[in-house]
């Protein structure tokens, strides 16, 4: 009792009644002109025969049919508690059905629909109105339903605050803006007559919301005369919004979307479906069949923001989004039990199509088929299930994340949870920063403007826009540098003073990265071991930058720090030539000592002076364009190229010497002493010796390479 005293008016929505007014006057009668093939015996027709001619639907059958198609889904995803008032307006209004829950089915409706007829175009089209519909769907909002008699049986005392609240949904041609504007009012005072002759009556409830949604209808091929409009408040009571929609597919495809808004349901597309061919029983193709559900169905999704979207895009119905769920044949036992955290009843958006009515037929006689997210990479992921249960259809979600039937990860010990690498000082520390103490009220802190506990969620909201939980998956946050910026980024507002402390702290990491020093990556779940040393700063760049951008909006100062990361992050062309060709040398090195650990000492010589000719031409090639540092301790490159005399080997390199070159240099000692050494080797100079010394000319003069010739 006290839980229905809590909130009595939130006990029944807008979407509890819904009124439907379709307009059955002889405009409606005219062709929607969407014409529909009605000769299916193209190829098996014999000669002489006529082809039949196309035929178009009215606006009135559209109507009829697109509504019929929001009351199907309806009733197929919410059987109870969701009513709907069929009325039919020509010159007088029909009441198609009532509120009672044996009236509430499609095949209700379409024997009385059949009663009523199409529109008679020989009527007098002065005497018929959609006014008369609209007058008896607002006196139809204000009668009692079963489950609000119920209600206000229950509550007693509280009866009249029950809420009566309803949406009228109206089917219309209209003429104009002005014709559209006229309906809205006499909408709105319909609803305060009704409401003056219910506060006297025990039999009617004052409407104290009410939705009005007028679609009009319209020839394709035609102009409109009605433009569309975003929901309005007319007044206190009554809401309105005007949708101009071309009659067929156009109509169908709006009133789908609007099934959805008014209930809160989504869209899943089952993909991969197969199913034999009827034209080639030993064949199979797959398809694709779209229900409609619930949108609970997705919360998982949207918490985790793992959610594969396929949208589709139309002129008249704007972005119809799907989410897409493959199907899966897992080898398991059909009756084996799965955890499900939630069960929600599903309808075929195309119910007539051959798709889906396998798909419901394969389901109802008592199989289940898994559904999983599809993805690019990884292992598969089954998140939902369908199956049948009593004749209804299912869509059942499988727990797909951390189920609640576990332990719980323990932050101290790490046991019985499989993430243990909490940022548990971090958090101790954050706490202590948003501290809460009680304030006193007083005029000045009211004046001085936003109240403490405003200022303390916005506080709190600032400093938890970006916050990793988990250490392995933040970067920026167990760096010792980036501390003085993340802890002024989260600022309201930045000082000149804070300003020039971040971009300090970005030149620092600027700095590191030339120093090339190793940063706290994880290497947890990789192989080996891990990114790659530039790699590892992309990865830091990215995140600082994540960071800084959920700030920049709080002042120009914000910008200016965001400003800095970028233009610090893009390397001149120089240096990222030499990290590139640092990375090959790196490369070649690894592979050389490979090859060397793999040798023995007592290898022939001639291995070894192919290795180290090999070795000596690769850095000679190198060194031609640019000498590469070994460490971050070595000189800066030259910018001029540096001539073939001042390249030193690389036994007499400066600077710290490589494992490779330590290793060929003993080597050719130990092989040396094998072998008579080269005669011109002995004699050279510099490791260079004069090749064709007694060559002369006929005269008995020398020929250098300047030209000259000398006796």
């Amino acid at each position: 009792m006290n839980s229905h005293r809590a909130e009595p008016g939130m006990m029944f929505s807008v979407s509890h009644k819904t009124a439907f007014v379709v307009d059955h006057c002889p405009y409606m009668a005219e062709s929607s002109r969407q014409q529909v093939e009605c000769d299916v015996l193209t190829k098996s027709r014999g000669q002489g025969m006529i082809p039949l001619a196309p035929v178009s639907k009215s606006l009135w059958t559209c109507a009829v049919e697109c509504s019929m198609e929001y009351c199907r889904i309806l009733y197929d995803v919410y059987p109870l508690k969701k009513l709907i008032n069929y009325i039919v307006s020509d010159s007088e209004f029909h009441i198609l059905n009532s509120w009672r829950q044996e009236d509430q089915s499609t095949h209700e409706l379409m024997s009385a629909l059949a009663a009523v007829g199409p529109p008679n175009p020989q009527e007098d089209p002065e005497c018929c109105s959609v006014l008369h519909g609209l007058v008896a769907a607002v006196e139809s909002l204000c009668k009692i339903t079963e489950y609000q008699h119920e209600a206000r049986t229950t509550l007693m005392d509280t009866a009249d605050r029950v809420a009566n609240r309803g949406r009228i949904i109206c089917l219309t041609n209209a003429k104009s803006d002005t014709h559209v504007r006229m309906l809205e009012d006499c909408v709105q005072e319909t609803i305060l007559e009704q409401n003056k002759m219910a506060a006297g009556s025990d039999r009617l409830m004052s409407i104290q919301q009410c939705e009005l949604v007028l679609v009009h209808i319209f020839p394709q091929g035609e102009d409109t005369l009605v433009s569309d409009r975003p929901k309005k408040e007319v007044s206190s009571l009554l809401t309105s919004e005007v949708h101009s929609v071309r009659a067929g597919r156009h109509l169908a495809t709006k009133l789908n979307i609007l099934v959805q808004q008014h209930f809160d349901l989504a869209s899943t597309t089952i993909t991969n479906i197969p199913m034999k061919e009827e034209q080639h029983a030993n064949t199979s193709a797959n398809y694709d069949v779209e229900l409609l559900h619930h949108r609970d169905a997705h919360l998982e999704f949207f918490k985790s923001g793992d959610l594969h979207m396929a949208g589709s895009t139309s002129r008249d119905s704007g972005l119809k989004e799907t989410v897409t769920l493959k199907w899966c044949t897992p080898r398991t036992n059909s009756v084996e039990l799965h955890y499900c955290t939630g069960a929600y009843r599903i309808s075929p958006t195309d119910v007539n199509s051959r798709p889906s009515s396998c798909l419901t037929n394969f389901l109802l006689n008592g199989r289940s088929v898994l559904l999983e997210q599809p993805r690019k990479s990884g292992s598969k992921v089954i998140s939902h299930m369908l199956s049948s249960h009593g004749g209804e259809i299912f869509l059942h979600v499988l727990n797909s994340t951390r189920s609640t039937l576990e332990d719980p990860p323990s932050i101290s010990e790490g046991c019985g949870g499989r993430v243990t690498d909490y940022r548990i000082t971090d958090f101790g520390e954050f706490m202590r920063e948003n501290r809460l103490t009680p304030v006193p009220e007083s005029p000045d802190t009211e004046a001085s403007g936003k109240p403490p506990a405003e200022r303390a969620k916005a506080q709190l909201e600032r400093y938890t826009r970006y916050w990793p939980m988990i250490i392995s998956q933040t970067t920026i946050f167990n760096m010792q540098a980036v501390v003085p910026l993340a802890n002024l980024i989260v600022k309201e507002s930045l000082s000149e003073e804070d300003l020039l402390t971040c971009q300090k702290t970005v030149y620092n990491l600027v700095d590191m990265e030339r120093k090339n020093d190793p940063l706290p990556i994880s290497t947890v779940g990789s192989r080996g071991k891990g990114p790659k040393r530039d790699e590892q700063y992309r990865i830091m760049w990215n995140e600082l930058e994540t960071l800084v951008k959920t700030h920049v909006a709080g002042s120009e100062r914000h910008q200016r720090v965001l400003d800095c990361i970028i233009a610090c992050r893009s390397k001149p062309p120089e240096e990222e030539e030499r990290k590139k060709r640092g990375r090959k040398r790196e490369d070649k090195e690894d592979k050389a000592e490979k090859n060397i650990n793999k040798d023995s000492e007592d290898k022939s010589w001639q291995e070894s002076e192919r290795l180290k000719g090999t070795l000596e031409r690769g850095k000679e090639e190198q060194g031609e364009s640019e000498i590469i540092k070994d460490s971050p301790d070595s000189p800066e490159p030259l910018n001029k190229k540096p001539r073939l005399e001042e390249i030193q080997l690389p036994e007499k390199a400066k600077g710290p010497v490589s494992l490779l070159t330590m290793w060929t240099n003993r080597i050719t000692v130990a092989n040396s002493r094998k072998h008579q050494e080269f005669a011109g080797r002995i004699s050279s100079v510099n490791n260079k010796a004069e090749l064709y010394q007694h060559l002369k000319d006929e005269n008995g003069m020398d020929l250098h390479e300047n030209g000259k010739a000398t006796r």
